[in-house]
């Protein structure tokens, strides 16, 4: 979420354009569904689409492609706390500084904290989740009981750093984003990862993944599946990737092609659904939505 995108990575620029459109890395792309006309993606916009569809509760991650949104979403925090967990997010190229950062995050209110590995690969400089800085960072976090929510470059690029971290910080929660990118090869070894005690996996952006093939997903469904063979459906979870995935589908879409779904039970699509997150994240007092009809019933 976030009031202003202005920001650069790998040394192009992302900015809004109208009608939710944006320059994204030197290319005019819609970023955001067109009638957030504004180019805002904001809370009170989420929560609209979230009541809608019935979504009592939502994980906020951050992307360094939408520019540290730390204030804002300490405000949303504080405002909605029922609603949202929102992760602060370190400037990891700001070296020498995640612990005065992380710390900082932390006293404000964070409990979750983001990294988007595939991001912190440029064409510059590669950094290392195992770096000794890092390290440092996560046995904070450990100590803190914060929840890292991390994002992987393809394949099993990243997987072994993120083994040792998990190693050194076994009681460390972690949240494994994009469910593996599932239509690069090798994925099934981030799905691996969630055979340790605290490592789960979310499955924001898969509808992205499958996008050429479009509602109702069969092969996202496929790749569910798999994951489930691998390592259980108790570590599963849930995401959108709300608001990009919606430029192509709604956000009850993003979830109802799986309610819908003949391949998994009905204790399955629950736990995946809601109460794997749930418990993972420590959503307490979940809201009740009802159901309201559509006009065009």
């Amino acid at each position: 979420m976030w009031l202003k995108q202005d920001t650069e990575w790998n040394g192009k620029r992302i900015y809004p354009l109208e009608n939710g459109r944006a320059m994204f890395l030197g290319e005019e792309v819609q970023m955001v569904p067109p009638f957030m006309i504004d180019g805002r993606n904001t809370a009170e916009v989420f929560l609209s689409n979230m009541n809608y569809a019935q979504v009592s509760a939502a994980v906020v991650v951050q992307e360094f492609i939408d520019g540290l949104q730390n204030d804002y979403l300490e405000e949303v925090q504080k405002q909605y706390s029922q609603r949202f967990l929102c992760n602060g997010m370190v400037d990891y190229f700001q070296q020498g500084t995640y612990m005065q950062q992380l710390k900082d995050l932390a006293e404000r209110g964070f409990r979750a904290i983001t990294i988007p590995g595939h991001r912190i690969i440029t064409d510059k400089v590669r950094i290392l989740l195992n770096s000794d800085e890092m390290m440092q960072m996560f046995r904070e976090m450990e100590a803190r009981n914060m929840i890292l929510c991390v994002t992987l470059a393809d394949g099993d690029c990243q997987v072994g750093e993120l083994k040792e971290v998990i190693q050194e910080c076994p009681q460390l929660k972690i949240a494994v984003g994009h469910f593996g990118m599932p239509t690069i090869e090798g994925w099934q070894e981030q799905i691996k990862l969630a055979r340790n005690k605290n490592v789960m996996i979310e499955s924001g952006g898969i509808t992205w993944l499958y996008n050429s093939e479009f509602y109702p997903f069969p092969s996202a469904i496929k790749a569910i599946r798999e994951a489930i063979d691998l390592v259980g459906v108790e570590k599963l979870m849930w995401g959108s990737d709300y608001p990009r995935t919606i430029t192509a589908i709604t956000y009850k879409m993003s979830y109802d092609f799986v309610v819908k779904s003949k391949e998994l039970s009905e204790q399955e699509k629950e736990l995946f659904l809601g109460e794997n997150a749930r418990q993972f994240f420590g959503f307490e007092e979940l809201v009740d939505l009802p159901y309201i009809k559509n006009m065009s019933e």
